[in-house]
């Protein structure tokens, strides 16, 4: 599985989830936080033609308003009912900056020696 994941995300301009069960929400869970992480800077769209992922979208804004999720991170999922619309956002998506370490308030902390 990750020699197939790994080729996936070396060939990959980009990512499109698709309704599916546990090995499709695998895939978008490890190319969305390695988004997170600055490994790479690909777009990450949901194809949602019948609301299916709304639950997921709703829990992750669920994790922004509690703290667990940087409104950044959860920008990193696009997702719309049309597959030509998608790929349009893709095509101009530009991932927000943010910083990868923050306070209890949420604010940047910035360790000695410059990083962030």
């Amino acid at each position: 599985m990750h020699e197939r994941k790994a080729e996936m995300f070396e060939l990959a301009d980009g990512f499109v989830a698709l309704p599916g069960g546990l090995g499709t929400l695998d895939e978008l869970a490890e190319v969305a936080t390695w988004a997170q992480l600055g490994i790479h800077r690909k777009p990450i769209g949901l194809l949602d033609p019948s609301g299916y992922f709304e639950h997921l979208l709703r829990f992750l804004d669920h994790a922004v308003d509690e703290r667990f999720l940087r409104s950044e991170h959860r920008s990193l999922l696009l997702r719309d009912r049309s597959a030509e619309a998608l790929l349009e956002a893709m095509a101009v998506w530009r991932p927000a900056e943010a910083a990868k370490w923050v306070d209890a308030e949420g604010n940047p902390i910035v360790r000695p020696g410059g990083g962030g």
